[in-house]
C-alpha cells in the first residue's frame, strides 16, 4: 500500500496492495448466493441479502473481514454493517448475536435460509475512520458505486472456498466495471460467480455512467474505467499514456503473463466535500481500485497514474504468482502476516521504476534521482530493524510504524540484490530472472513456507545473495548502499534539484484566510527568489495566477500545477495589496534545493551498469 500525502496542499499518495492466490472451483454443490440493489438507496445505505448453504451446527457465525490482504492495517469493515437479520425458510426470524465488530452469531443454523443487513460506505464518514479509499466503499446514489466486495459481503466460518454467486441489480444508466464475467445479459442485472470468498474479495466493481475503454497488449484485455463527477476527464483522455505504460511493462516482464484481463478503475474525487480523500491505489491480481484528485492536472495525473498503477501491476509477479502460504490461505479475522514484505511490495515498487528506465520513460538521472530518495526517505526510519521481523510483525507498534519503509528501504534491498546476480552473472542475471525462476518453482497455487524462501533464492542464485539476505534483510545490518553502487560504478554526489515555489521544505509561504478562503503570502517570512523576482510580498492576497482563479477549494491544484512550471515561463499573478487589485507579469524563477544524487564515475563497470539498467 502506498499512500501519497500532500503536506499543507500536496497529496499524499498511499499505495497498497494485496493479493489472494486463487483455486479450482470446489467440487461440491453448495454455493453462498448473494444480491444487492443499488437500485433501493436508503440513508446512503444498500441491503445485501445472502442465502446461505447448509450447516450442520446448531450455531454459525458471519464474519465481514477485519483486515485484507495488501493493506496491512486493521480496519475492522463489520462497523459498517447495520441491522443483520437472518431468517429460515418460512421467513421466521433466528437469533443473531453481534460477537464482536466484524462477526455474528447466529443460533439454530441448522434452519437457516438467509441472511439480511444494510451496508453504509466509507467515502463520506473518512473523518470517522483510517480506511485507505481505495480499499473502501462508496454508495452514491444513481451516479457511482464503488464496490470493493469486502465491504459488502462476508463469510460463514468454514464455508468460504465455496463458490459464491453474487447478483446485483442496478439502474440501466450504470455500467459495472471489473475483471469478472457478466453472465446475465439483462441491462439492469449483473451475475458474477467466483469459486471462492477469496476470489470474490479479488474483483472490484465500479458502478457508474459508461465511461471507459479497452485495447489488448501482448495478448491480455485492458480495460479502464473512469468516473469523474465533474467531467473533467474521461478513460480516453488518459488511454494514451495508460496504453504506452502498460505496453512497456510487459515489454519489460517478458515471459510473465499472469493474467488475461486486467481493469483499472480511477475514481476522481473532487476533494471539497464529504467525499475520498486517501489518494493511491489498492491492488488486486486482475484489476487496480485507484483514487486521485479530480483538480490535479492532467500531466500530473498522467505521471502519477505512471507511477501508481505500474506498481500494482507488477504485483502480478508477486505476490500473484509467488506468495507464502500466510497470503495463500489468509485469515480476514485473525491473520498471520508473512515475512516477507521486501519481496511483495519492495520488489514492486522497484520494478516499477526500474522498468520506465529500462524502457525509456524517464533517463538514467531521473532514475538515480529516484533512488537518492528512497535512500534519504529510509534514512529517516529504523535502520537496524530485521526487515524480516518487521514483516512479519506489521500490524503492532513498533513494527506498524516502520511500514512505508517498505516502499523505500524495500525498493532499495530489491535494488541491491539486482545488482549482486548482475555481478555474480557477469550481468547475464538480474532479480527479473530470479523471479522467474521462483515462479516456476512455487506459482499462484503453491505458496511457499516463509522459512524456506532464503534458501530457495540462494539455491536458484548465488552464495553472495543468500549472505545478503542472512545480513540485511533478516538481519540487523543497515546496507552500505555505496558498496553496491560502486559495483555498478556509481557514486553519490550533491546536486541542484527545483524544490516548490510555496513550500521551503515542509513549510509553506502561503496561507488560508479561513474567514474568505483567500490564499495569503505569510507576512514577515523572507520570501523565496520566486516572489521577490515577482514583486510579491507578505500579506499579499494571490487570485489568480494565469487567468485562473484559486482559493482555499482549488488550493491543491495550484501547488500540483506549481510543480510543472519551469524556469523562465511566462505568469501573471493578480493579487489584492492593501484592498487594491493589481497583476504582477514576469518570468518564473525557480528555487532550488540541495540534495543527493548519483553520477558514473567508473567506466569500467559500464558493462554491468548496462545489464542492470537496460538488460
Amino acid at each position: 500500500m502506498k499512500k501519497i500525502i500532500f503536506a499543507f496542499a500536496f497529496a499524499s499518495v498511499l499505495w497498497s496492495c494485496k493479493i489472494t492466490g486463487s483455486s479450482a472451483a470446489s467440487a461440491t454443490k453448495e454455493i453462498v448466493q448473494v444480491a444487492i440493489d443499488l437500485n433501493v438507496v436508503k440513508d446512503d445505505k444498500v441491503m445485501v441479502t445472502v442465502t446461505t448453504p447448509k450447516f450442520t451446527t446448531d450455531q454459525v457465525t458471519y464474519h465481514i473481514p477485519k483486515i485484507i490482504p495488501g493493506t496491512y492495517s486493521v480496519d475492522d469493515y463489520g462497523k459498517f454493517i447495520e441491522n443483520l437479520n437472518a431468517f429460515d425458510a418460512k421467513g421466521n426470524p433466528l437469533s443473531v448475536t453481534k460477537s464482536d465488530d466484524n462477526s455474528w452469531v447466529i443460533s439454530n443454523a441448522k434452519t437457516v435460509s438467509k441472511i439480511t443487513y444494510w451496508v453504509n460506505d466509507t467515502y463520506d464518514v473518512e473523518s470517522t475512520h483510517d480506511i485507505f479509499s481505495p480499499a473502501g466503499t462508496n454508495i452514491e446514489e444513481g451516479k457511482n458505486f464503488m464496490l470493493n466486495t469486502h465491504g459488502f459481503v462476508g463469510y460463514f466460518t468454514d464455508k468460504n472456498t465455496i463458490p459464491y454467486q453474487v447478483t446485483i441489480s442496478h439502474p440501466a444508466t450504470l455500467f459495472g466495471a471489473t475483471s469478472m464475467v457478466d453472465t446475465d445479459t439483462s441491462a439492469t442485472k449483473d451475475i458474477f460467480t467466483t469459486s471462492r470468498y477469496a476470489e470474490l474479495v479479488e474483483n472490484p466493481i465500479m458502478y457508474s455512467k459508461p465511461d471507459y475503454t479497452t485495447f489488448i497488449v501482448d495478448g491480455m484485455e485492458i480495460l479502464i474505467s473512469v468516473y469523474s463527477p465533474n467531467g473533467i476527464f474521461t478513460a480516453e483522455s488518459i488511454t494514451p499514456e495508460m496504453k504506452t505504460m502498460i505496453t512497456a511493462q510487459k515489454n519489460f516482464l517478458g515471459k510473465f503473463n499472469a493474467t488475461k484481463k486486467y481493469t483499472v478503475l480511477l475514481y476522481l474525487t473532487d476533494v471539497k466535500g464529504n467525499d475520498a480523500h486517501g489518494f493511491g491505489a489498492l491492488e488486486h491480481p486482475t484489476a487496480t481500485t485507484v483514487v486521485m484528485p479530480e483538480m490535479m492536472p492532467k500531466d500530473q495525473l498522467a505521471e502519477q497514474l505512471k507511477d501508481v498503477v505500474s506498481h500494482e501491476f507488477f504485483h502480478i509477479v508477486s505476490p500473484l504468482a509467488i506468495h507464502s502460504k500466510e497470503i495463500h490461505y489468509f485469515d480476514y479475522n485473525a491473520p498471520k502476516m508473512s515475512e516477507h514484505l521486501w519481496m511483495y511490495e519492495g520488489v514492486t515498487e522497484y520494478f516499477a521504476n526500474l522498468f520506465q528506465v529500462n524502457q525509456g520513460l524517464i533517463s538514467e538521472d531521473d532514475f538515480y534521482a529516484r533512488i537518492s530518495g528512497k535512500i534519504a526517505n529510509a534514512s529517516t526510519m529504523n535502520d537496524s530493524m530485521s526487515f524480516t521481523k518487521m514483516s512479519a510483525n506489521v500490524l503492532t507498534k513498533p513494527y506498524k510504524d516502520q511500514y512505508l519503509n517498505v516502499y523505500e528501504k524495500g525498493a532499495l534491498i530489491a535494488m541491491c540484490l539486482d545488482i549482486q546476480i548482475r555481478e555474480s552473472s557477469n550481468g547475464q542475471r538480474g532479480i527479473l530472472d530470479l523471479m522467474q525462476k521462483l515462479s516456476i518453482v512455487y506459482g499462484p497455487t503453491k505458496p511457499f513456507d516463509d522459512k524456506e524462501l532464503f534458501a530457495k533464492i540462494t539455491e536458484l542464485t548465488y552464495p553472495e545473495v543468500g549472505a545478503f539476505l542472512a545480513t540485511y534483510v533478516s538481519g540487523e545490518t543497515p546496507i552500505p548502499y555505496d558498496k553496491y553502487f560502486a559495483k555498478v560504478g556509481l557514486t553519490k554526489a550533491k546536486k541542484k534539484v527545483p524544490g516548490n515555489v510555496f513550500l521551503d521544505g515542509q513549510t509553506p509561504y502561503i496561507t488560508i484566510n479561513p474567514d474568505t478562503k483567500e490564499i495569503v503570502i505569510i507576512p514577515e517570512i523572507e520570501l523565496n527568489d520566486f516572489m521577490k523576482t515577482l514583486g510579491l510580498k507578505g500579506g499579499d492576497i494571490v487570485t489568480a495566477i494565469n487567468d485562473k482563479n484559486y482559493n482555499l477549494d482549488n488550493i491543491y491544484e495550484l501547488i500540483m500545477g506549481s510543480q510543472t512550471w519551469k524556469e523562465n515561463d511566462a505568469i501573471t499573478v493578480k493579487i489584492k495589496r492593501d484592498g487594491k487589485e493589481q497583476a504582477l507579469k514576469g518570468k518564473v524563477k525557480l528555487t532550488y534545493v540541495e540534495a543527493e544524487g548519483l553520477q558514473a564515475t567508473d567506466a569500467s563497470k559500464s558493462k554491468i551498469k548496462e545489464a542492470w539498467l537496460k538488460g
